[in-house]
């Protein structure tokens, strides 16, 4: 498809994966890195080349037999890769000056602070060479305790981060994290502590023509600092994913080089957004898109790089989770309890194993990853939950899927009759909210419900038609969603009078109306229409409808059985 030879700067696992969308696209690719690396593994091309790819004369052998040069990890010769754009006119991809920008994470938020005012950044300090106590210190009288002490360089899953809760910690921070640079470690800078309620990350794809787009805002779960889980989309308000996915895109904007960019960040409590990090490379966040998009990370990335149009980045499934496979320890023994969770995964429907051909185990080693797709995010976590039972250590308690159906009342009083109607959700495992929202005492919270209710990721809305009958048809009127009604039965008409009322409202403002009281077949409804696109409802509403008739031969072989005079309901 393009004859120009990829060189790709490291071959471990992301360099497989790369490979592995390479031989789909018929590109050709050179890997620089040891004997055997996961990715040469993978391809019989004659042009790898082994050796370290921080090794500037292996970095020129690489250039000699590529036309174009991308890197699977940021911790490379920069300098390298700008001479051997400069001097032989191999393009290297994302640039080497973003690259170097990147490297140094106190730059990189320098310089997107500078460049990218759209991007929240928590506030930093530099900590100055020389006088790292001293530094310190003045930044604590600024951020307050406690704070992050950080190394500029090499610093990631985990290392180099150090929480500092006290003047007394101060020096003890700076020697675990090497000293400073006065001491010949890494250069160190000191960030406030942002006290945040989830981990979420966006991709981000940039062509050679600065084409930007975006992948869906994930969240990712971290276990000892490594990615645990990756949950797509992440479970949370659409208007915080849209946002997130601005923010990692005005981030990449502000760079210069093709490529897929992964983009960490922080939600906070209050709902807002804090920048984390940028890798100029396919990202652990990002490889759920194999399964789960219409264009994998992998392929993205060479899309970018190569000048290709670039290919759609949604979702082809409802519901993605990947899992990574983390080494236990050391020895065969360690071997088998880590690989235990992709033998547990090959009966799990919609699971697939990717191992990455590491010669050995050690603890903390990324050996493999497991991505799990669905047509709900509740069956895919519940696939999920059967497979962490294998994994050690595993986080699965906290998952949960955000809510698919609004069921909504104007007055506490209506909580008996909507009650059937939760309880048939849930039944369903269908995920649900349930709230007041007076259309008459609390009209603002009405319209912010009815307006943000699709955006928050709602596909249907069942509401509570009380005293006055309003609530099913202003919220229908303000929200796109499918809007199903339910009269109450109130002291006064028996409800018929709300039942009038939902059941004719005007053209163009449709409420669909059931029984009075009867929120069970609103949630019936509602099932049904989730069920037009996700089929695992439908198999189970079959399944219930089996149920409903086992249950009416069985009252027509009672009755026939002790005759009408004895039989009891």
């Amino acid at each position: 498809m393009d004859q120009r030879v990829v060189g790709i700067l490291g071959g471990g696992q992301l360099g497989r994966m790369l490979t592995e969308a390479a031989n789909r696209l018929n590109v050709q690719v050179a890997i620089l890195d040891e004997e055997n690396s996961p990715a040469t593994q993978i391809s019989t091309s004659p042009r790898h080349i082994q050796g370290s790819f921080k090794d500037p004369i292996k970095i020129a052998q690489l250039a000699a037999v590529s036309q174009v040069l991308t890197v699977e990890i940021e911790h490379v010769d920069a300098l390298s890769l700008e001479q051997i754009q400069t001097k032989t006119g191999v393009v290297v991809h994302p640039s080497p000056d973003t690259i170097r920008i990147i490297q140094d994470k106190y730059v990189q938020k320098k310089y997107l602070t500078e460049h990218a005012p759209t991007v929240p950044i928590a506030p930093f300090r530099e900590v100055v060479a020389g006088s790292e106590l001293d530094s310190i210190l003045e930044a604590a009288m600024e951020f307050e305790y406690p704070m992050m002490l950080k190394s500029k360089t090499l610093a990631y899953d985990g290392r180099g981060n150090k929480v500092i809760k006290n003047a007394d910690e101060i020096q003890i921070a700076i020697d675990a994290l090497g000293g400073g640079a006065s001491k010949g470690g890494p250069g160190l800078y000191v960030e406030k502590w942002v006290s945040f309620v989830r981990e979420l990350a966006v991709m981000v794809a940039r062509s050679t023509t600065g084409e930007i787009s975006s992948y869906p805002c994930v969240e990712t779960v971290q276990s000892n600092n490594i990615c645990h889980l990756v949950i797509a989309p992440a479970q949370i308000d659409g208007r915080i994913a849209a946002k997130a996915r601005f923010i990692a895109e005005d981030a990449v904007a502000a760079l210069n080089g093709a490529g897929i960019y992964g983009v960490e960040m922080f939600l906070l409590s209050d709902d807002s957004l804090s920048f984390n990090e940028i890798a100029p490379r396919p990202h652990n966040s990002g490889h759920y898109t194999i399964e789960a998009c219409h264009t994998s990370q992998f392929e993205q990335h060479l899309r970018c790089i190569l000048g290709m149009p670039l290919g759609s980045p949604a979702l082809k499934v409802s519901a993605s989770i990947m899992i990574n496979i983390i080494g236990t320890g050391s020895g065969d023994a360690a071997l088998k309890e880590t690989l235990e969770a992709c033998q547990t995964s090959l009966a799990i429907p919609g699971a697939t194993v990717h191992l990455y051909g590491k010669s050995g185990v050690r603890k903390g080693r990324k050996m493999g990853h497991i991505t799990l797709i669905g047509e709900t995010m509740s069956d895919v976590i519940a696939n999920t939950k059967d497979i962490l039972k294998r994994v050690p250590g595993s986080v699965a308690s906290d998952l949960s899927a955000s809510p698919l159906v609004g069921v909504i009342m104007g007055s506490d009083s209506d909580l008996p009759a909507m009650r059937a109607a939760a309880l048939i959700l849930k039944g369903f495992g269908v995920p649900f909210e349930l709230t007041i929202v007076s259309a008459h005492r609390t009209p603002d919270r009405m319209m912010e419900y009815a307006k943000s209710a699709h955006e928050r990721g709602l596909k249907i809305i069942i509401a509570a038609a009380g005293g006055a009958a309003h609530l099913p048809g202003m919220v229908a009127a303000i929200t796109p969603l499918p809007v199903i009604g339910v009269p109450i039965s109130l002291k006064v008409l028996d409800g018929v009078d709300s039942l009038h009322s939902i059941v004719q409202m005007p053209r163009g403002v449709p409420v669909a109306t059931v029984a009075i009281n009867n929120s069970t077949n609103a949630a019936l409804l509602a099932i049904r229409i989730l069920g037009a696109h996700m089929p695992s409802y439908l198999a189970q509403l079959q399944e219930y409808s089996k149920l409903q008739e086992e249950e009416v031969l069985n009252k027509v072989n009672r009755l026939a059985e002790v005759g009408w005079e004895d039989y009891h309901v």
